[in-house]
């Protein structure tokens, strides 16, 4: 019985650790979230987006919404740099963007044309 009880209290003492640890947000983590825009000023679903700390870790990507919306979490305090791009249309690098622990910083991507004018299919396929 003595035994039991002994492993119930572990068992109940880890549950509740693990419990408390995924409750409590992550520290020293921020958001950075935006909408990327076509050239019509119109959003760009499923465009991506490139983001690097300004300290020059590796590129990731991620990929916005059908509303054009993108959301990276659990970002550590730093300046990033980030781009967009869609169908071979792509944005000005956005730099030295400073994300916050705690905080969410919203960003604007607008895609702007090459030097060569694409198809306006290229970027609004016709519906059909």
């Amino acid at each position: 019985m003595k035994h039991r009880l002994v492993l119930m209290a572990v068992f109940l003492g880890a549950l509740m650790a693990v419990h408390s640890a995924v409750a409590l947000p992550q520290r020293g983590a921020g958001i950075l979230s935006g909408v990327v825009l076509g050239p019509n000023d119109k959003p760009v679903a499923h465009a991506t987006v490139t983001y690097q700390s300004g300290g020059g870790t590796a590129p990731h990507i991620v990929h916005t919404d059908s509303k054009g919306h993108f959301s990276i979490a659990k970002l550590k305090t730093d300046n990033y740099d980030l781009r967009a791009s869609a169908k071979g249309i792509f944005s000005e690098w956005e730099k030295n963007v400073m994300v916050r622990s705690g905080k969410t910083q919203f960003v604007t991507l607008q895609l702007i044309y090459a030097k060569e004018m694409p198809k306006p299919d290229a970027i609004d396929p016709p519906k059909k």
